[in-house]
């Protein structure tokens, strides 16, 4: 009986480590996905390296999320980096091979992480970042190219020649559709080439949305790539410019920022706030102290969500400020809980604080 209960507790453990190791097959490839996925190079494997790289990746998904590129320097997004570990939700390592310039092998590391989108969207709300909503529209990519030996129309054979701007426009979140390039359409390249953008609207209109980005990607006089670049939605221009660069593939890839950045100026709001902003007088105990004021001062100071601090009357042991937070007291409450200076008492934890 005790050879049978031993043999049934060693099957179990195989079958608990297969599954374990099964999650993986041959051929299986790490990679991100959504909104909230992200992929950042690593030098090693090391708690360090990974740290750093959560934040990297996190960076990536609030740009993402916001639409907004420098979201990186808003009040108290610098904050959220620091702890980017904990928002994690799952990660695992890719190792890519290439060829390096000499022809030898090389290899690469890439960090591919999956954050908790429910704790990602408190970030936004608690902060009141902006938000850009998904769905989000897929305008067509009419891309002509000429690389010196005639313009020629991008189409969806082709789609490789445009890879750079399609994987800009998902890494802003966003993607662009191409042209099915037939015959008809090749013709059009002329009317690229000249800024004709009431031509291409019109070849446009069998596909949907109604918005359009026109670019033409030729080499320099003076060295390099330039390429041109229109956005437009139903017909009118929403934005235009040059990008000039030594390498063709970031030449085009600035025309998905054109068009996200155009986008997010129509589409993107305000991220409901966990509560309803205002004005609110909060007590905050132990502050015995000047140097125990000095530390609440500061620290009120540079939370994000506290816009304005002004002390009101001082008790025995207790100072009362009045608060204008921007995410009110929900919001108050959950950038307090982060940071472990301050901690709710009494029956009403939302107005009573005490300095830790």
């Amino acid at each position: 009986m005790a050879h049978a209960i031993r043999l049934v507790l060693v099957t179990v453990l195989l079958i608990a480590a297969f599954a374990a190791t099964a999650q993986r097959v041959e051929g299986d490839r790490a990679r991100a996905s959504g909104l909230y996925g992200a992929e950042v190079t690593v030098n090693g494997q090391g708690p360090g390296e990974r740290n750093g790289a959560f934040a990297r990746g996190l960076l990536q998904v609030l740009q993402r999320i916001t639409g907004d590129r420098g979201v990186n320097a808003k009040p108290g997004v610098g904050d959220e980096l620091r702890r980017a570990k904990d928002y994690v939700d799952k990660y695992d390592y890719r190792q890519d091979e290439g060829v390096s310039a000499s022809g030898a092998p090389s290899f690469k590391t890439t960090l591919v992480i999956q954050y908790d989108a429910d704790k990602v969207a408190e970030i936004i709300s608690t902060l009141g970042l902006q938000q850009w909503p998904t769905p989000r529209p897929k305008p067509v990519l009419w891309l002509a190219i000429n690389d010196g030996r005639g313009a020629r129309l991008v189409g969806l054979a082709q789609n490789d020649a445009a890879r750079a701007v399609l994987d800009r426009a998902k890494a802003r979140g966003y993607s662009l559709g191409l042209p099915a390039g037939n015959a008809a359409e090749q013709a059009l390249v002329g009317a690229i080439w000249r800024g004709d953008t009431a031509a291409i609207a019109r070849a446009s209109a069998k596909y949907s949305p109604p918005m359009q980005l026109i670019g033409k990607l030729y080499r320099n006089p003076k060295g390099g790539w330039t390429a041109d670049w229109i956005f437009q939605d139903a017909g009118k221009v929403l934005a235009r410019t040059s990008s000039t660069d030594a390498d063709a593939r970031r030449a085009m890839s600035a025309g998905a920022d054109i068009a996200a950045d155009a986008l997010i100026r129509k589409y993107a709001k305000p991220a409901k706030p966990l509560s309803p902003p205002g004005e609110f007088a909060i007590a905050f105990a132990g502050v015995g102290s000047t140097d125990d004021f000095i530390r609440l001062a500061a620290y009120l100071e540079r939370l994000a969500v506290v816009k304005r601090a002004t002390p009101i009357r001082a008790e025995p042991d207790t100072l009362v400020y009045e608060l204008e937070l921007s995410t009110g007291l929900a919001g108050f409450a959950k950038a307090a809980a982060k940071d472990g200076v301050i901690e709710p008492v009494g029956d009403d934890g939302t107005t009573t604080y005490r300095l830790r």
